[in-house]
């Protein structure tokens, strides 16, 4: 089985970086990170945004709120930086706490800085197959993987295991734009193992560690893993039994190394893209 790397993955997207910003009038653009407490995966997505912004030639700041700040307090905070000339992008860590109505700050958000897909413009526009919405960063990032590595997506049997409006819909809208026949799965799907076994590009994005292992998997499948979790053992692993499944997957991302390193120089070329549609 070969591991798809995400390392090789990210070197092409920070050569079609470096040709936006070569672009007449690109300037530097600014990615300015959201964060409000201080969750331990909010922290490990911002470290490795930051030192990808800095790989790519980028600049970047973090706003970080207190976990108890109050809903008016955060939206008036929230406010000043979407109204921030010098912010090109914005990305908002979540889930928000308890206290801070999250829907209300999609909706704020201005769809020119939202580099994660999540306003609702932008969400209606992936959905639309208009390509001036940015998409959830994770959701394009299995795509460049599968691109990047020359897989073919039109006509393949696609299978999506996860719901979520953070990578399974959006991700089943940008396979389906690729001429994919997409099938997506959740916790009551019937026969989830059958339908997971008749895909030839299966991705894991339902946020359970380890939990797809050779059963899901048929001969020669391709298996993209979004999830992060943590093992009994206290490492990093995705939502697939990488080991598992080597016998039967022809290719599969592993984790860590696999997606992440592809979302965070996606939401580098959504910064970028950002700054050219700016300039013009």
């Amino acid at each position: 089985m070969q591991a798809l790397k995400g390392a090789e993955v990210s070197a092409k997207i920070k050569e079609q970086v470096q040709a936006i910003l070569a672009e007449p009038g690109v300037q530097v653009p600014r990615l300015a990170i959201v964060r409000v407490g201080e969750r331990p995966d909010d922290l490990s997505y911002e470290r490795g945004a930051l030192k990808k912004m800095e790989a790519f030639g980028l600049l970047a700041q973090v706003y970080a709120f207190p976990a108890d700040i109050s809903d008016q307090d955060f939206k008036t905070a929230f406010q000043a930086v979407n109204e921030d000339p010098e912010v090109t992008g914005i990305l908002l860590l979540r889930p928000l706490p308890s206290q801070i109505c999250e829907r209300d700050i999609e909706n704020m958000i201005n769809p020119e800085k939202d580099l994660d897909g999540i306003s609702p413009v932008n969400i209606a526009k992936v959905f639309a197959g208009d390509e001036t919405g940015f998409a959830p960063c994770t959701a394009e990032a299995v795509v460049e993987v599968l691109k990047a590595n020359d897989i073919p997506i039109s006509g393949k049997r696609v299978t999506v295991v996860g719901r979520s409006m953070v990578v399974g819909k959006p991700l089943s809208m940008l396979l389906l734009k690729e001429h994919a026949t997409v099938t997506i799965c959740h916790t009551r799907t019937k026969d989830l193992e059958g339908t997971c076994r008749n895909a030839e590009i299966l991705v894991a994005a339902a946020g359970k560690s380890k939990m797809l292992d050779s059963r899901f998997v048929g001969d020669g499948a391709v298996v993209v893993d979004v999830g992060i979790n943590v093992d009994e053992n206290g490492k990093l692993c995705g939502d697939v039994d990488f080991d598992s499944i080597a016998e039967k997957a022809a290719m599969a991302t592993p984790v860590p190394g696999g997606v992440g390193a592809v979302t965070t120089a996606v939401l580098a070329k959504h910064l970028a893209e950002a700054a050219r549609r700016r300039s013009k």
